[in-house]
């Protein structure tokens, strides 16, 4: 007669934490930090159709890293929670706070319930009238939610990533000099690229939180505009321009 197999929580959670971890850092590295007029999201991503930074509600959006086809129910799921809250009560009561706390609930009970965990790594964000009204949250595949301040890096080789992005951020910056400061961090040499690299516009997906904004503070920055701030060609006096760029939502690759 066989012995019944036996794994110890605690392995069984390492297990599953290791396994979480590794999905996660196959992904492209997405960047998250404040500047002088809202939040800018800022990752490699050549795809038009899926993305990895998308809308929730008027002043909150949503970033990710790992498996697709899971972070992308989460966006869903917090679209339509958004959505309901704010129709059975108010638009003010929608909170990155709220958000953060329901992906919290479903993430860590995926993780101690399912034989196999979310591969995902989430950032809500919530942008307030002044910087120190801004909300960001991001939230680990076991649930955990860390409450961070100014920048955040999710996915493949985060550790090295925060480190250059931690040294390179200070309250108060431009649009632009966020950006070229989160193209470079992306850009930062790995283990496998020995070189900084230089990303074009195109194989980029940049978007804000823009303060300004009345209502719907998310925005896209594509096409010219996106270009002219890469390349530094746009001046502050143009900067609106991406005011007429279309608001959207979507997914992304898998591990883009």
């Amino acid at each position: 007669m066989s012995m019944p197999f036996y794994v110890s929580p605690e392995q069984l959670m390492k297990d599953r934490a290791d396994y979480a971890r590794k999905g996660i850092s196959r992904g492209r590295s997405v960047v998250v930090l404040q500047y002088d007029g809202g939040v800018l999201f800022a990752t490699e991503n050549p795809s038009r159709a899926l993305h990895k930074v998308s809308e929730i509600y008027d002043r909150i959006a949503f970033a990710a890293v790992g498996k697709y086809n899971e972070f992308e129910n989460l966006r869903v799921a917090g679209v339509r929670y958004a959505d309901l809250r704010g129709y059975s009560y108010d638009r003010v009561d929608v909170t990155a706070r709220g958000l953060a706390n329901a992906y919290a609930q479903t993430l860590g009970t995926v993780f101690t319930t399912e034989s196999k965990p979310l591969e995902v790594e989430l950032v809500v964000v919530e942008v307030g009238n002044d910087p120190a009204g801004d909300q960001i949250y991001r939230l680990s595949y076991d649930g955990s939610v860390a409450d961070e301040h100014g920048w955040v890096v999710m996915g493949g080789q985060a550790e090295r990533l925060a480190s250059v992005l931690g040294d390179g951020w200070q309250p108060g910056m431009s649009l632009r000099d966020a950006l070229a400061l989160a193209v470079r961090v992306l850009g930062t040499p790995t283990e496998e690229a020995a070189q900084q690299r230089v990303l074009e516009p195109t194989g980029l997906e940049v978007a804000v939180l823009d303060r300004t904004r009345a209502r719907r503070a998310f925005r896209r920055l594509t096409g010219v505009v996106l270009e002219g701030l890469v390349s530094g060609a746009v001046g502050t006096e143009r900067g609106p321009r991406h005011d007429d760029e279309p608001d959207a939502g979507g997914g992304e690759t898998s591990t883009p």
